[in-house]
């Protein structure tokens, strides 16, 4: 049984097992060194308390993992959050990125969200075929990014506009505290759009 739900700091250890071959054999990530668990979870809780954290379990393993976190430290760049997904070896391409990908963009533009953007390691033909297929567009390639595994890496930024631009925007709704069982307050019907969401591909359940 497959299942997508909101992740929770006790989800760290499981989300680390997928996250960790990326960062020692892979230039996917731009982390060079494998974070201590206590460090990970504190990155997790900074991120759980204001955006969408998702983790997809199959028979009760966790086997990907994808959120979004804020794109830009000045004020004026609160509508903006950057999107990140990664699945275990043996995992990928079974549309479930997709799904992810989805309830994120549909959970962020119920906070008011105006940008979703992916920053890809390139080349990566998989990656920016799914971008291109969700809608999103290359707004440019960001050359000789980052050094990692004695090589320089090139970097693809993408966009997908989620929200309106004909007026100013409302402040950006954030949730001091997300509850696994309850939703944050401040969205007024997430539970459909979620559901939608993971219903776009067959075989994955949505549990609070």
């Amino acid at each position: 049984m497959r299942t997508v739900r909101l992740a929770t700091e006790a989800d760290a250890a499981g989300i680390l097992v997928v996250y960790a071959p990326y960062i020692r054999d892979t230039a996917v990530t731009f982390e060079t060194e494998i974070p201590s668990l206590d460090a990970f979870r504190c990155r997790m809780a900074s991120i759980i308390g204001d955006y969408p954290y998702l983790v997809v379990e199959e028979d009760g393993s966790i086997v990907g993992f994808a959120y979004a976190h804020r794109l830009g430290e000045r004020a004026a760049y609160a509508w903006n959050a950057e999107l990140s997904i990664y699945f275990a070896p043996g995992c990928t391409s079974r549309g479930w990125g997709s799904v992810l990908f989805w309830a994120l963009i549909d959970l962020l533009a119920l906070q008011g969200v105006r940008n979703a953007y992916s920053l890809i390691t390139v080349p990566n033909e998989a990656s920016l075929a799914l971008h291109e297929k969700l809608g999103f567009t290359l707004m440019g390639v960001q050359k000789e990014a980052g050094y990692k595994l004695g090589a320089w890496h090139d970097v693809a930024w993408l966009r997908m506009a989620i929200g309106d631009f004909s007026a100013a925007p409302s402040p950006a709704c954030r949730s001091p505290l997300w509850i696994p069982t309850r939703w944050p307050r401040c969205w007024l019907q997430p539970r459909p759009l979620w559901r939608a969401s993971i219903e776009r591909t067959s075989g994955l359940a949505a549990t609070p």
